[in-house]
């Protein structure tokens, strides 16, 4: 029997959950906003429907799969926007929901290896919103999956303008501890907890390899034959650095992903982040 899987926030992760749900023989919904994220969705062999999640009139169409990957608002410490999904969708919930959080919602941990038994906190609203929403989505549905992600990479989304621009980095000896996740191996993650009855309802979705900032662009910097990015001290730093990016730099910890590896038996495709960079680059629009 066809499923219905509805993918609210169809974006780049959002598109490749949804390549997985169409060759799996679902009926498959994308929420976007711009006619190019609609023409991406539909090259897949999902339908489109565009929405403005805080504007428009929500009626929804009712789902066996629920794939929440829209952020929250921009300011504020609720997640509103998810709220009116929520309440368009009404009763009773899907029988699988996923939602990509962030790892975020732990806040500073001064570097320690953090596992999903870490108590949450947010020390930003941005923080603040996704909390929030982990408990909305939670709310509504008690089996739902929520999935802490790091910093996704993977095909243009890397560093590579700032590192041909010269844009300074933190000196590795002040610098917080980095954690990343491959956008692919994150799509099949979510496509598989969307399927799936896995013992624990939140999980750190990780490479599980944390790294120093300068390690990873330093990497990246000699695949591109470009000079390694030029370090400054903090105190240089949060003279020259914007606020969200010192926000960033200031939470350093170290995500624990065994519980996802236990539980799931998934094997990442990109475990390295060096095999995620090659790869990255090979498959990404040509570079100017």
């Amino acid at each position: 029997m066809s499923m219905h899987s509805l993918i609210v926030g169809c974006g780049d992760t959002g598109v490749r959950v949804a390549a997985r749900a169409v060759a799996a023989g679902d009926r498959v919904t994308g929420l976007v906003r711009s006619e190019d994220s609609a023409r991406r969705v539909r090259a897949v062999g999902a339908r489109a429907q565009a929405l403005d999640l805080d504007g428009d009139a929500l009626e929804l169409p009712a789902c066996d799969r629920l794939f929440y990957f829209a952020p929250p608002p921009r300011e504020g410490a609720a997640d509103s926007r998810m709220q009116r999904v929520l309440d368009a969708l009404g009763a009773p919930a899907p029988a699988h929901v996923v939602y990509i959080s962030t790892s975020g919602v732990y806040g500073n941990c001064d570097g320690a290896w953090v596992d999903e038994s870490r108590p949450v906190n947010p020390e930003t609203d941005r923080a603040r919103r996704r909390v929030d929403a982990e408990a909305r989505i939670h709310a509504f549905c008690a089996h739902a999956f929520v999935l802490r992600a790091p910093g996704i990479y993977g095909p243009n989304r890397l560093p590579v303008d700032r590192l041909r621009a010269g844009t300074p980095i933190v000196a590795d000896d002040e610098a917080s501890w980095s954690n990343r996740v491959h956008i692919d191996d994150l799509a099949a993650i979510a496509w598989e907890a969307g399927n799936a009855h896995w013992p624990h309802t939140v999980y750190n979705v990780s490479d599980g390899q944390p790294t120093t900032p300068g390690m990873f662009q330093d990497t990246l910097a000699t695949m591109l034959d470009l000079p390694p990015p030029p370090r400054i001290g903090w105190a240089q730093a949060e003279q020259e650095f914007s606020g969200m990016r010192l926000s960033f730099l200031r939470e350093s910890r170290r995500i624990d992903n065994r519980r996802l590896l236990a539980d799931t038996g998934y094997t990442f495709v990109f475990g390295d982040f060096r095999r995620g960079l090659a790869a990255s680059l090979r498959a990404q629009a040509p570079l100017d």
